[in-house]
């Protein structure tokens, strides 16, 4: 993949990213996370600290997820890959916040880290096919 190529997989694949989780945090979730999370939330969101988030969840389901199934041309792998990637970077941080976090709800654990899953399995198996549209 040349430079432009990736470039280009980058910023379809964070375009899905985006629109798929902002239809989670801004309609189907919202009053979800305010039930559980309300009391920890800020008034207005850090759109610093989400936009490095965004950036750098998608570089690294490039890098560990989109690439290495283009490479072996293998869609399943894509979503097996995004899957797992979902497990491992979602549980990361639930399971740490409520290892940490005063008030940080079990029940947002479970939630936070399917969404993860699910989220990062169906943006990987796009990426993946937005991979091999530019790639051909």
């Amino acid at each position: 993949m040349t430079p432009i190529q990736m470039t280009k997989i980058y910023c379809l694949t964070l375009l899905v990213f985006l629109i798929i989780d902002f239809l989670w945090l801004g309609l189907i979730a919202k009053g979800f996370y305010s039930r559980h999370l309300g009391h920890l939330m800020k008034d207005s969101v850090n759109w610093t600290a989400a936009v490095l988030f965004y950036l750098v969840f998608i570089a690294g389901l490039l890098v560990f997820v989109i690439h290495p199934a283009v490479t072996a041309q293998n869609a399943i792998r894509a979503l097996c890959l995004g899957l797992f990637y979902g497990l491992v970077t979602y549980a990361t941080f639930d399971l740490t916040s409520l290892a940490l976090l005063k008030g940080w709800s079990p029940t947002v654990v479970i939630v936070d880290i399917i969404w993860g899953i699910v989220l990062s399995g169906i943006v990987s198996s796009a990426g993946y096919r937005i991979a091999l549209w530019i790639l051909h």
